[in-house]
């Protein structure tokens, strides 16, 4: 009876070719237009987005009299347009993430779209998670290292070596290391999902862990600035998150192994 049940719902959420095609071209307008909207109203405040990811090189910097500078006649305007479709993409993202599952769920049976739903929220969660560890502690950590290759003479005729950044490079580097980060923390919440849905079992990665922090730390060293705190910062994380997977993983498994027996 459950195979009949689980297949009068599939054949319910079934429907022809064309409508999918519709159903999607709905789906993905809905998504851009968020994004349109998001971007248009985080440029009204880009200034402020601005003040927001500088504040970690601004705090270090407080009451020295530095500066950004911008090199280009057009780059001061193309930044402010990047931050502002970047964090468009921030606040839409939980519009587009529902819109995905909106076009997928009707595809899956009852059970499959209860264990899916944990992950759709997770992963926000997660990405947020990222973005704020790398925020409030990598940052502070990585641009105190960097000033610390200043030079100041005293009293001889070499030349100073002094920061002066330009704006652009900046928040390219601010705005990727977040993006970086907040997919690095996807990490948990693929393996689970990979494990729930039976593609890969906890002994697998349990078995290739020493392969696992090999490549944690060879995504550290492409993801971030070369410099060794900033890589062991992400690293780290990643290995933590690694055996974390494992752990829920196991959970998983027993729970499955229990409903199998009852």
């Amino acid at each position: 009876m459950t195979g009949d049940t689980q297949q009068d719902e599939l054949e319910e959420s079934k429907m022809p070719l064309i409508d999918h095609l519709i159903e999607l071209r709905n789906r993905l307008m809905w998504s851009i237009g968020a994004i349109l909207i998001a971007f248009l109203l985080c440029y009204a405040v880009s200034d402020k987005i601005y003040n927001f990811l500088v504040q970690p090189l601004a705090d270090l910097l407080a009451g020295q009299g530095r500066r950004m500078i911008y090199t280009g006649l057009t780059e001061a305007f193309f930044t402010y347009v990047k931050v502002a479709f970047w964090a468009g993409c921030f606040i839409s993202f939980p519009i587009i993430a529902s819109q995905i599952w909106m076009f997928v769920a009707p595809g899956l049976y009852k059970h499959e779209r209860k264990a899916f739903l944990p992950f759709l929220v997770a992963t926000p969660v997660m990405f947020l998670t990222g973005a704020g560890i790398v925020y409030y502690f990598i940052f502070p950590m990585a641009w105190r290292f960097f000033l610390g290759f200043e030079f100041h003479p005293d009293g001889s005729n070499a030349l100073p070596i002094e920061f002066e950044a330009r704006v652009g490079e900046y928040l390219h580097l601010v705005m990727s290391l977040i993006f970086a980060f907040g997919i690095a923390f996807q990490l948990p919440v693929l393996l689970t999902l990979l494990v729930r849905v039976g593609i890969i079992s906890t002994d697998a990665l349990a078995s290739k862990r020493r392969y696992a922090i090999v490549g944690a730390f060879i995504a550290a060293a492409v993801l971030t600035p070369p410099d060794v705190i900033s890589q062991v910062s992400l690293a780290v994380p990643l290995i933590a998150l690694y055996e974390i997977a494992i752990i829920i993983g196991r959970r998983i498994e027993k729970a499955r192994a229990a409903e199998q027996a009852e």
